[in-house]
């Protein structure tokens, strides 16, 4: 069999519509529309109306069971040629990572040249259900082949039938929600209320700088009246933040408040990525190049905090790449509470953590905190589940452009116990997507 060798992945650039609290403007549309107005600013941005692309990767944590083809409708309804195939996937918080990492590989493979990555959620249009006995006498009814059949299975309707059941983001494992179990991981770690207020203050006064110099001009495209991610508070303090009540633990030994986690937030975004045959055929600019992908789970039942992952994807990972921390110029670590962010930093520096779970006789280390998150990050901007991954790559491929060279890391920790991670490069050896 011939064998090609794997082609550099480019990160053309990407587009997100602004990040808005659930229940507030975006209140009254559907994962589809907000994932297509984010497709068709990309569309506009690269001159791609009619253009056929080899495969566009989409999705969202929570839809309804309408939304089965949501990638495939959302391509309709975008502007890119209607012979643009399109698919699914679901990875919880990482879904659009691991979307753009799944059409990396394809356009390193050489089986496309040309695709889209991204993702979409809404808290505000969530599917309603009713309870499985209200569904069961309805199928029942529904199979009834006369009349009598059809009407015999209402005589058990009851009244708590019509008690809707609303999706929880709760592990079906443990019963505990994401902020009830990063509670548990924080008291085991040690960190202080203080440091997480810290991490939240600096997130919204480096997100709050970076709208200010422009940053976020060319990432993020209006929608429904709305320029900038409404969550963002400029004008917040760590007094402020010291103020709020614990969110979880109610106790006063409780230190997630809801100015150290991420709100519930709408919102979606893509990015382009392609060969860099493509991009120069068409005069389009390789911001950076998509270079490893890793994904890692844990055993959050019984041994691990459910949001800790990602300590170990990276390490892996870096072994992949044979770099550690002093290889990057920039650190993207999803904020999906201040302490997972936190936790996860110091298992890196612990030599007993690394040695014991990670497999290293030394500790990965420290990394310099003036690389992290330089430009903000989800505890300002907000986190709509799938979408946050998009975000990232797009902002981070950017950040290095800028820059004109450089490394960087993408860490994002998921429900179930997951993480997805990658790396970023503005100059790269002629090696594909591992």
């Amino acid at each position: 069999m011939h064998y090609r060798e794997p082609r550099r992945v480019a990160i053309i650039g990407g587009t997100r519509i602004p990040f808005c609290r659930s229940n507030t403007a975006y209140a009254e549309y559907s994962n589809q529309d907000l994932l297509t107005a984010a497709l068709k600013g990309l569309v506009d941005k690269y001159g791609l109306v009619g253009e056929q692309l080899g495969d566009v990767s989409l999705g969202a944590v929570i839809k309804h069971s309408s939304d089965w083809n949501l990638a495939r409708e959302s391509v309709l309804g975008s502007g890119l040629a209607p012979e643009t195939p399109a698919f699914d996937i679901q990875r919880a918080c990482g879904t659009s990572l691991e979307a753009a990492i799944l059409i990396g590989n394809k356009i390193a493979l050489g089986q496309i040249d040309a695709g889209i990555a991204g993702g979409a959620d809404t808290v505000s249009d969530v599917p309603i259900v009713y309870p499985p006995e209200y569904r069961k006498l309805l199928l029942r009814s529904a199979r009834g082949k006369s009349l009598s059949a059809k009407l015999k299975p209402w005589l058990g309707l009851r009244p708590q039938h019509f008690k809707p059941s609303f999706p929880g983001v709760v592990e079906p494992c443990t019963g505990l929600s994401m902020g009830q179990s990063t509670e548990l991981t924080a008291k085991e770690w040690s960190i202080k209320r203080e440091d997480q207020d810290q991490l939240a203050y600096e997130s919204h006064v480096k997100t709050a700088a970076a709208y200010e110099d422009g940053f976020h001009d060319e990432l993020i495209v209006p929608f429904a009246g709305i320029n900038c991610d409404n969550n963002l508070r400029g004008d917040t303090s760590p007094e402020k933040l010291a103020a709020l009540k614990p969110a979880f633990d109610r106790s006063s030994s409780g230190t997630l408040t809801a100015g150290n986690s991420t709100p519930l937030t709408d919102g979606a975004g893509a990015v382009l990525l392609a060969s860099e045959e493509w991009a120069q055929q068409r005069n389009l600019p390789i911001l950076a190049f998509l270079r490893y992908g890793k994904v890692a789970a844990v055993d959050f039942v019984a041994s691990e905090g459910l949001l800790m992952a990602p300590a170990y994807g990276v390490s892996e990972m870096l072994k992949d790449a044979g770099l550690g921390f002093g290889d990057f110029d920039f650190f993207e670590i999803h904020e999906a509470f201040a302490a997972q962010v936190l936790a996860t930093l110091r298992a890196w520096e612990s030599p007993e953590f690394c040695r014991e779970r990670l497999g290293r006789e030394q500790p990965l280390g420290s990394i310099d905190r003036s690389k992290l998150n330089v430009k903000g990050g989800s505890l300002a901007m907000g986190h709509p589940f799938a979408a946050t991954g998009a975000r990232i790559v797009a902002g981070l491929a950017k950040l290095l452009n800028d820059a004109g060279r450089g490394r960087g890391l993408i860490s994002v920790c998921t429900a179930g116990g997951m993480g997805v991670t990658a790396i970023v490069e503005k100059q790269a050896e002629r090696k594909g997507l591992s």
